[in-house]
């Protein structure tokens, strides 16, 4: 029997959607935890179905955090009192750390970025990232740097045989 090309990743334990493509394309410089403010449906929608966070970013209006650009999709069973997948969301920290993340965003190069959904007990936590945007060099030197990695492991692999 063949084996599927088309496999899917899985996610990590406990995790909802994450954002593999983030550290691609961006340089991680810090994570922080946050919580988000959801409807009822939205929760429902991440528990049965997840959600899509590639194009996804975080900004800071008014002294409040937002999530952009996140898709949640509808649930299903919830067809007329359903929520906008695109909607923007709240982010939940504490003011200082909002102002302290403001003032690290006001550096050139950096914005916010989120890399996982996951639910932390009842509770959906949003973990995003603190980034510096990668030059197409860095991008070329991550991908020579993994297969060299690749072909050294290999190499071990097969001495050992």
């Amino acid at each position: 029997m063949a084996k599927s090309k088309t496999k899917k990743r899985k996610l990590g334990a406990g995790d909802v959607a994450s954002n593999r493509y983030a550290s691609y394309r961006y340089e991680l410089i810090e994570r922080i935890e946050c919580g988000v403010a959801l409807l009822g449906t939205e929760v429902k929608a991440l528990r049965a179905s997840g959600a899509q966070l590639k194009d996804g970013y975080a900004a800071i209006r008014d002294g409040e955090l937002w999530l952009h650009s996140v898709h949640i999709p509808p649930y299903l069973p919830a067809s007329r009192d359903n929520h906008d997948p695109e909607r923007p969301r709240k982010l939940l920290l504490h003011r200082d750390q909002i102002e302290r993340l403001e003032a690290r965003v006001s550096e050139r190069g950096l914005t916010l970025v989120p890399t996982r959904i996951y639910f932390k007990g009842p509770v959906a936590k949003v973990e995003i990232a603190l980034a510096r945007g990668k030059d197409l060099y860095d991008k070329r030197q991550a991908i020579k740097d993994r297969e060299s990695r690749r072909d050294m492991e290999r190499g071990l692999r097969e001495a050992r045989r």
